[in-house]
């Protein structure tokens, strides 16, 4: 199995499922709720322990209840937690779940982050075969690119455009308008691009320009929560180019990451395991 890692956030998330979004000034009732550890670092994480057994996470958590809570709940799902302490409160968000399992975000607090300054285990990043980076500093980012293939998120596009650490891959949103062509501003380019579309599955770019697609993976059960597939589809492809798969079976591994998580309840139910491969 590759060694894989994440650098990255965790938020503390309260889920509520509600028959439809509430219009203004209405109130509405959760059949269901519940609280867990989130955040695409942290869903990340959790997907590539299921797949490699095992993932060292590189993070930072405020020292309150909740950031302690987050680190609990990680570690009892099977990740190895690296965390940098910070004073202050955890950050938090509130996630609906629509009759659709469509997800709607409210984020409260600023984002907490490692940095490449803390006193944290980076050695361990020595030839790992393949690190996420959801978040983090300039520094962070080079720590992370310790490792054979580092994968990223737009998410964090101001340090990776800051740092200009190369990236072997670059996982966005076709649909989201704040992922577009951030590749196009980044020195030097991403030596791969992969652009999803949900159902529609999506289309990548390598080194020599030219466009490839590929197809939506057949969900394994009916269509649960959409909260988590975009980060379990990206630990997925982490996973696989780790493993020395090529951008095509690397991508038929994510979809399948992607896919599984969606047939289950967020963040972290139906994920899919090394078992399962």
């Amino acid at each position: 199995m590759p060694r894989v890692a994440v650098v990255g956030h965790v938020e503390w998330i309260e889920f509520a499922r509600v028959p439809r979004l509430p219009r203004a000034g209405e109130i509405i009732h959760a059949t269901e709720w519940w609280q867990d550890a989130g955040g695409g670092g942290a869903v990340a994480a959790v997907q590539l322990a299921k797949l490699a057994g095992e993932c060292d996470f590189f993070t930072a958590l405020a020292e309150d209840d909740l950031g302690r809570a987050a680190r609990d709940r990680l570690q009892q799902l099977g990740v190895t937690v690296f965390t940098a302490p910070r004073k202050g409160a955890q950050r938090r968000g509130f996630v609906y779940l629509d009759g659709e399992g469509e997800r709607t975000i409210t984020i409260l607090g600023e984002r907490i982050v490692p940095r490449g300054d803390d006193d944290l285990p980076w050695e361990r990043l020595d030839g790992a075969d393949a690190v996420y980076f959801t978040g983090g500093d300039e520094s962070a980012l080079r720590q992370a690119r310790r490792a054979r293939k580092l994968v990223a998120t737009p998410r964090a596009f101001d340090t990776l455009l800051a740092s200009r650490v190369a990236l072997d891959a670059l996982v966005r949103s076709a649909v989201d308008p704040g992922e577009q062509q951030a590749e196009d501003e980044l020195d030097p380019a991403p030596h791969l691009v992969v652009s999803t579309a949900g159902k529609k599955g999506g289309e990548w770019v390598g080194e020599d320009h030219t466009s490839h697609e590929w197809k939506a993976a057949e969900l394994p059960g009916r269509k649960r929560d959409t909260y988590g597939a975009g980060d379990s589809f990206a630990a997925g492809l982490t996973f696989a180019l780790g493993a020395g798969m090529d951008p095509e079976d690397a991508l038929h591994v994510a979809a399948r990451a992607g896919a599984s998580k969606l047939a289950g309840r967020a963040p972290y139910e139906n994920q899919l395991t090394a078992a399962e491969l």
